[in-house]
């Protein structure tokens, strides 16, 4: 699947296309998850290369669990998820920085939903991490709750 990212003035970013987690891609992750902005701003902690890896080995071995990478111009940007947690299904994504800001996440977002087609599903943002509240808005996702360590948007069945 692939579509191509706009940034907010519209100029084009790239193509983005989603495809399955390679072993490959996990390093990638890896050092993704190390930039101390993005981690503040999804509201979890950098994990430890063995930490990192163990958590998706977990995430590749879990039927429940979904998971695409996202490419941008055929490069690792990130990946996007979907898992069960607290009895509900939920969607995240984690781009890198170089990403941000060019509508990569929103295209990203937009075709993993059209891939997991199980409905409803959820959408947790931390409370400073206002432009992922946007890309779930813009994918049709509503607010359901303001909880005390973030918002709770929901993309009904």
């Amino acid at each position: 699947m692939a579509c191509v990212a706009r940034d907010e003035s519209g100029v084009m970013s790239g193509v983005v296309t989603l495809r399955d987690v390679d072993s490959d891609d996990i390093p990638v992750f890896c050092e993704h998850q190390l930039d101390p902005e993005a981690s503040e701003l999804a509201g979890f902690p950098a994990r430890s290369w063995d930490a990192h890896a163990s958590h998706w080995a977990r995430i590749l071995d879990e039927e429940t669990i979904f998971t695409q990478t996202v490419l941008v111009d055929g490069r690792v940007a990130g990946n996007v998820v979907s898992f069960i947690q607290d009895d509900r299904r939920e969607v995240g994504y984690w781009l890198a920085r170089e990403f941000w800001g060019r509508g990569v996440a929103t295209q990203a977002l937009t075709a993993f939903l059209t891939l997991e087609q199980r409905r409803p599903v959820h959408g947790h943002v931390a409370r400073a991490n206002a432009a992922s509240r946007r890309v779930l808005e813009k994918c049709g996702f509503t607010l359901v709750a303001e909880e005390h360590d973030g918002t709770l948007f929901v993309l009904p069945d």
